[in-house]
């Protein structure tokens, strides 16, 4: 499938959020995929894998997480100075900042002539978290977790009652929850606890752990896994060509 990309600046409250547009070229109507990068935004690893993800026919949109923090089309690279950067910026974020940028790209995407108004999420590494944040809106149907950091932490700054672990009951989409078991932001503890969560909150969720690293969905760097990866993809397009119709 032949697939365009162009660019939308979304209104927020909290400022101009760049959104990266990926969607079959012709002219059907797609379900959207709201897809959440790590902390270094849209890096090529990001562009590419929402790229793949719009070729079985959805319409993904990146959104610049930190958009607050930045100058409009910042990446940061995969190296010491871009990690720093990234990690101060999403200890800056307030967590109701990214309910509002969820709620924009809903708004934004249900109105397209070029989408079918059903709305999933997919995410890597903080993007996991913030496709699990965004899971707490009604209109999302099926979300992809993708070593979902900060769940089992309050590392992401939060009110009481405001972290994503506390609002389990908003969930009523179904959830993918993927993990690497040598994962050292994710440990066995965490997922442990995280899993029990879920479970006594009784949602619906498939739960994988695959022996990989941390971003081993990245195609980029020496903890990328192709194999784990496609298993990855596979597992997504399953839930999201089961939920999003």
């Amino acid at each position: 499938m032949i697939i365009k990309s162009h660019v939308v600046d979304l209104p927020t409250p909290t400022g101009v959020m760049r959104t990266y547009v990926h969607r079959p070229a012709d002219d059907g109507r797609y379900p959207a995929i709201l897809f959440y990068s790590e902390i270094f935004q849209q890096t090529g690893p990001i562009e590419r894998a929402a790229r793949l993800m719009a070729g079985h026919g959805y319409a993904v949109l990146v959104p610049e997480v930190f958009h607050e923090l930045n100058p409009i089309g910042t990446v940061l690279g995969y190296d010491d100075a871009g990690r720093d950067k990234g990690n101060a910026d999403k200890a800056a974020k307030d967590v109701q900042a990214y309910d509002t940028d969820n709620a924009a790209m809903i708004e934004y995407v249900q109105k397209q002539p070029w989408c079918t108004g059903a709305v999933g999420a997919m995410g890597f590494c903080i993007g996991g978290h913030l496709a699990f944040r965004v899971a707490l809106q009604p209109e999302v149907k099926a979300t992809a977790c993708f070593y979902a950091t900060d769940l089992h932490t309050n590392i992401i700054p939060n009110k009481p009652g405001q972290h994503s672990m506390d609002r389990l009951d908003e969930i009523k989409g179904e959830l993918l929850m993927i993990w690497g078991k040598q994962d050292p932001h994710i440990p066995a503890a965490g997922r442990a606890e995280v899993y029990k969560k879920l479970s006594d909150a009784g949602l619906t969720m498939t739960w994988h752990e695959f022996n990989g690293q941390h971003a081993f969905m990245r195609d980029e760097g020496e903890r990328y896994d192709a194999q784990i990866a496609l298993t990855g993809y596979q597992l997504a397009l399953q839930l999201f060509g089961r939920k999003l119709v």
